[in-house]
């Protein structure tokens, strides 16, 4: 796996930076969370801290265009990211088992719904 970086920017105000890359392999496309532990491992970063948002392939072609965004702390990566991108390309537990981390919902009613409960 090669990694070309075809964008590299920063954005201050939600604490990261935003990485547009390019990725020749060999064989099958690599699952996300080898791509992620590849980038981490190029540019020297932890794996907590990175979220792949998007792999995009062509036909034929051994090649993907990927987006990545580095979080400077994992705080900033849990107030800013959608939880269902945090959990992306992580193994499922098992049955029986416990989600090694579960997806923080909060769930707001609606002010409709709240009043007529009240009533």
């Amino acid at each position: 796996m090669e990694f070309k970086f075809v964008k590299d920017s920063r954005n201050d105000l939600l604490g990261r930076r935003e990485i547009e890359f390019l990725l020749s392999y060999d064989g099958a496309t690599p699952a996300r969370a080898q791509v992620q532990g590849k980038l981490c491992a190029v540019l020297s970063l932890k794996e907590s801290c990175v979220v792949i948002d998007t792999m995009k392939t062509a036909f034929g072609a051994p090649e993907l265009r990927g987006i990545a965004r580095v979080y400077d702390s994992e705080d900033a990566k849990t107030k800013t990211e959608r939880p269902y991108l945090s959990a992306r390309g992580k193994p499922k537990p098992k049955e029986g088992e416990e989600p090694a981390e579960a997806p923080k919902e909060a769930h707001k009613e609606a002010p409709k719904a709240a009043a007529k409960k009240e009533a």
